[in-house]
């Protein structure tokens, strides 16, 4: 019993250290002996002599200067056989030096120099792999529960690291992989085949008697995606997909993590290329003011701005538990990060004063609004009190304090407006966009259009509906919409604020439009179920919503910027006086409560959202369709 704990306690690298002097020992004296049993008079060897010790002492000291033991055997690989390699060429070399020093090499045969660091690379490499071969194949021995044959898309990287891992578990049989790289058919990888196309997926389901499908294809663009789950969705298997590469960059999950197919995979588009340099430099090293750094494009700026390096990050949010949320996400995640949590209404203008005086922000992103189109159908005084006074107060705070940089998040809904929260958000702009020829702030606007999973969109509202088995609601059969993933709608309003000089519009390539009724259908097949088992059920158009979004107004003048994905609109200029006038009136009727008032107020500054929002010239310019 003694002996055993003795044993145990012994640390596992001392015992490779052990392992890896005998094997030195042994090599040594097995080439030198071989070597003088050649020779005509052979010279005695000593196993345990004076040379024997130096070569120990000078192999023993490469591999700690080539760091052999910081890998483990469980994970042997092809990178440590070549360290291990590397360490005996070194060694043979330090072994040789030594002892020349010692004796001028009058004992050590040239052979043996040249033979021994071979020898002793099989010696080190075989009980390696031969180690992890054996914990890798144990484990099928064991047997925690029936294997799932699975069929792996994708032949590549991705899917080689796939399947190394899963061979690890029981709960996973791959079975063949999938390729349309003809030169890969009929080889193997982790001795899993390639057994053909695609194309071939549900012939090859069937014949391979296959029981999931894993997509692994980190690095396909969108349309390569859509075919790939289409083909899934053929063969009535369930099936996976393993986490898209900036996913696994940012860290928000690891490489071979298997997760059910998302409908952000399907519509998100191609990643983004930023001038992330430019980026950088305007903001590391700064202090950032986010409102509304709570919601879901705010906290994910929030998130951005503290990875670029700002210097302080100061969050005015109103929901207390939304800032609790991103203050709990910030300190942990950016320890060093100068965090200062706000709660407040953007729309209190003493709020805005007592922020910007405490931060002294040099960027501002103002992301704080309201944005649900039918509620605020009804709701004229909010909207207009936290849409427009609350981005005059932040706006007029940011002129105050000296911000070199003020960003206003805007949308689509501005153009053309149909909406009370759409004409808002446009008498927004208009603030912002003649309030720059006044300031020396600059003041950028950013429009883009729906983003998949934030709060309220429609993503999650069909998510929730399908869970509870129906009937997803759709307004219109015809109703189509533009969407990007947050992240990326994030980087773009970044990349804008670098690209502004002060009183642009900047609107967002949105891709191609949605219909709505293709989401709703896609989302239900999905989640594992046929059309005929969550019915779609058309509620008609809600208030102030549109069949279609648009980006630009027609007397805007859009042109192309030095992004390929960022627009420039020539902003519309109008009488200070007139503006101004309008919103002092704004103020004194949300502090009656006098909607009629504020509808007049909306009316007279834009005529087109007085027209029901349909274009003077009955032009549309939509974005993505270029």
């Amino acid at each position: 019993m003694q002996l055993r704990k003795a044993i145990a306690g012994i640390h596992p690298r001392l015992a490779v250290v052990a392992h890896d002097m005998v094997m030195v020992w042994f090599a040594w004296t097995a080439v030198s002996m071989l070597r003088w049993s050649l020779a005509p008079n052979p010279a005695p060897v000593s196993w345990f002599g004076a040379e024997v010790w130096l070569v120990l002492a000078a192999q023993g000291l490469i591999f700690w200067w080539t760091g052999l033991y910081r890998g483990l055997w469980r994970f042997a690989s092809m990178p440590d056989m070549w360290n291990i390699a590397r360490a005996c060429l070194l060694g043979a070399l330090a072994v040789a030096v030594t002892l020349f020093v010692y004796n001028r090499l009058v004992t050590v045969p040239r052979t043996v120099l040249l033979v021994y660091p071979l020898v002793l690379a099989v010696l080190l490499g075989a009980p390696r792999l031969a180690y992890r071969y054996w914990k890798d194949s144990r484990i099928d021995f064991i047997a925690r529960a029936p294997s799932q044959r699975i069929l792996v898309l994708g032949a590549g990287k991705a899917g080689e690291a796939l399947v190394r891992d899963l061979r690890r578990e029981n709960r996973y049989l791959p079975v063949g992989f999938l390729d349309d790289n003809t030169q890969l058919r009929g080889a193997r990888v982790h001795g899993v085949p390639v057994l053909g196309t695609l194309d071939q997926l549900p012939q090859l389901a069937r014949e391979t008697a296959a029981q999931m499908l894993v997509i692994a294809m980190p690095a396909a663009n969108k349309a390569q995606m859509r075919r790939a789950v289409d083909l899934c969705e053929a063969c009535n298997l369930p099936f996976r997909t393993v986490p898209r590469l900036e996913d696994v960059v940012a860290g928000r999950s690891s490489f071979n993590e298997l997760k059910e197919v998302a409908i952000e995979d399907l519509l998100g588009r191609e990643p983004v290329q930023l001038d992330w340099t430019a980026i950088r430099t305007r903001l590391a090293g700064k202090r950032v003011l986010v409102s509304g750094g709570g919601g879901s494009i705010g906290s994910e700026l929030c998130r951005q701005v503290a990875r670029l390096g700002a210097e302080s990050l100061t969050v005015l949010e109103q929901s207390e538990y939304n800032l609790y949320a991103i203050e709990q996400e910030l300190r942990r995640d950016y320890p060093d990060l100068l965090f200062n949590a706000r709660l407040g209404d953007c729309g209190d203008a003493m709020t805005c004063e007592r922020a910007f005086a405490d931060a002294r922000p040099e960027v501002v992103f103002h992301a704080a609004a309201y944005k649900h189109v039918p509620l605020l159908q009804g709701q004229v005084r909010e909207a207009f009190r936290n849409n427009v006074l609350g981005t005059r107060a932040m706006a007029e705070a940011a002129d105050r304090h000296g911000t070199d940089c003020f960003v206003l998040i805007s949308t689509d809904k501005a153009v053309n407006p149909t909406s009370v929260m759409g004409a808002c958000k446009r008498v927004a702009e208009l603030f912002c966009q003649n309030f720059a020829q006044r300031s020396r702030t600059r003041f950028i606007t950013v429009r883009f259009g729906n983003v998949l999973d934030s709060a309220g969109s429609v993503v999650p509202l069909f998510r929730e509906q399908i869970r509870a088995g129906g009937p997803v609601t759709v307004t219109h059969p015809e109703i189509t919409r533009y969407f990007m993933t947050i992240p990326e709608a994030c980087q773009l309003i970044l990349q804008a604020s670098v690209l502004g000089q002060g009183g642009e519009i900047f609107a967002l390539d949105m891709g191609e439009p949605v219909k709505i009724r293709d989401l709703a259908e896609q989302m239900i097949r999905l989640a594992g179920k046929q059309a005929d088992e969550v019915a779609i059920v058309y509620t008609g158009l809600r208030p102030g919503e549109k069949l279609f979004e648009e980006l630009f107004h027609p007397q805007e003048c859009y042109s192309d910027t030095a992004h390929a994905k960022i627009f420039l609109a020539q902003p519309r200029s109008m009488a200070w006086s007139l503006l101004t006038a309008q919103l002092r009136q704004g103020e004194l009727a949300v502090r009656d409560f006098d909607e009629p008032v504020l509808r007049r107020i909306l009316d007279q500054l834009l005529p087109e959202f007085a027209a029901g929002g349909a274009p003077a010239d009955g032009v549309v310019i939509a974005l993505g369709a270029r």
